[in-house]
């Protein structure tokens, strides 16, 4: 749990948990992971 949100990674794909994981990142360093994730084939 962070500030920003809870992630729910239980039962979840890799995708899935990057995904919740980027959603509960401090904004200024979203767009950095998502593209991080995207060049590693997890988005």
């Amino acid at each position: 749990m962070t500030e920003h949100g809870i992630a729910r990674l239980r039962g979840r794909t890799v995708r899935e948990r990057t995904r919740e994981l980027i959603a509960v990142a401090h904004p200024n360093f979203r767009a950095d992971l998502e593209a991080k994730a995207k060049k590693l084939g997890y988005r």
